[in-house]
């Protein structure tokens, strides 16, 4: 089933306007979705993209909760198990912890307990709201946390278009899914074509941007500075091909592999922490797959310092990295200097 969005043919969309594209899809299309969480009446708690949501489809598919991260979770895993598609948004990650026994221990758990006779058709949309000196408890990235969960689809969207059409596969795949949006990717902005719904299933890592010298590879905002980092590689007549991994679990790591055999070289982008870390991951996959003798250099990790996210401006400033630092751990990954 196909249907055109309510933009304008040929205007741009961001980031956050796809994914309330999604949702009026999703609401206008299947009956079985609502959306519950804390601060959906809100013009600003989930930024734009749920904007007059409750006043478009009214209160009781729109359901702004108390504030309890478990409760609102463990309703929408039950409203899943009898046939509904709950969307539940939790505004910061971090917060998301507290209802981590719903999402791991029931939602990922009950299709494999009971012999594939029920689903949880769940969707569990996680903010990642970092920076703005917000501090240590609201500034974390956890997906690779949920990505070591069997039974649990992760979704990391990085382009506009998967903003939306991620989102949409999501909530009508069968089984419980993280779908992971960033807010420092609101303001990419993209010409949309109209939406068509494809399966979860099929989806995985996609070729961003060809290249011959070194493969970056990131998922979310990290996705998007390896991008950066290419166009500042590029004027130094350095070719890099980027992969947005897109689905972090069940991970492919074979059209990374590929590329790697190609270039030689790999550098991984993290937004989360390097210690038993996603970049960690992504690497061990490649080199139990890629040839001996394959790699012309170390495999490169760029991810947060191992500390919680520091409170200053200034601070900040050095803690996450930047399109810049990606481009020098691939430029020492192309002339051998720097550490691993």
């Amino acid at each position: 089933m196909s249907t055109g969005s309510d933009t304008p043919g040929g205007a741009e969309v961001g980031y956050g306007d796809a994914i309330r594209e999604a949702f009026i899809y999703l609401l206008t299309q299947h009956r079985e979705v609502f959306a519950i969480g804390q601060g959906l009446w809100s013009p600003w708690y989930v930024g734009n993209t749920m904007l007059d949501l409750d006043k478009l489809f009214g209160k009781e598919r729109v359901i702004d909760t108390p504030v309890s991260e478990l409760a609102c979770t463990g309703a929408a895993v039950g409203a899943a198990l009898c046939g509904y598609r709950p969307i539940v948004i939790h505004p910061r990650m971090d917060f998301m912890i507290l209802a981590a026994d719903q999402i791991i221990n029931q939602a990922a758990k009950w299709h494999h307990m009971l012999g594939g006779q029920a689903k949880v058709p769940l969707t569990v949309r996680a903010i990642i709201n970092r920076g703005g000196e917000q501090g240590a408890q609201h500034s974390q990235a956890l997906h690779s946390w949920f990505a070591h969960i069997p039974g649990l689809r992760v979704v990391m969207p990085a382009s506009v278009a998967d903003a939306r059409d991620l989102l949409v596969s999501s909530v009508l795949c069968d089984d419980p899914v993280m779908y992971i949006d960033d807010r420092w990717l609101y303001d990419r902005r993209a010409v949309l074509p109209p939406i068509a719904e494809r399966p979860l299933a099929a989806e995985g890592p996609r070729v961003a941007r060809s290249g011959t010298h070194v493969t970056l590879v990131g998922a979310g905002y990290s996705a998007w500075l390896c991008e950066q980092a290419a166009d500042i590689l590029a004027a130094r007549d350095i070719d890099a091909e980027v992969i947005d991994v897109r689905i972090l679990n069940p991970f492919d790591p074979a059209p990374i592999v590929r590329s790697v055999a190609r270039t030689g070289r790999l550098c991984v982008v993290d937004g989360g922490w390097r210690n038993a870390g996603w970049a960690g991951e992504v690497i061990a996959s490649v080199c139990e797959a890629v040839e001996p003798g394959a790699l012309k250099a170390r495999p490169r990790r760029v991810t947060l310092p191992h500390a919680p996210a520091p409170t200053s401006r200034a601070l900040e400033d050095v803690y996450y990295p930047d399109a810049r630092s990606v481009a020098d751990a691939a430029l020492a990954s192309m002339t051998g200097r720097g550490t691993a």
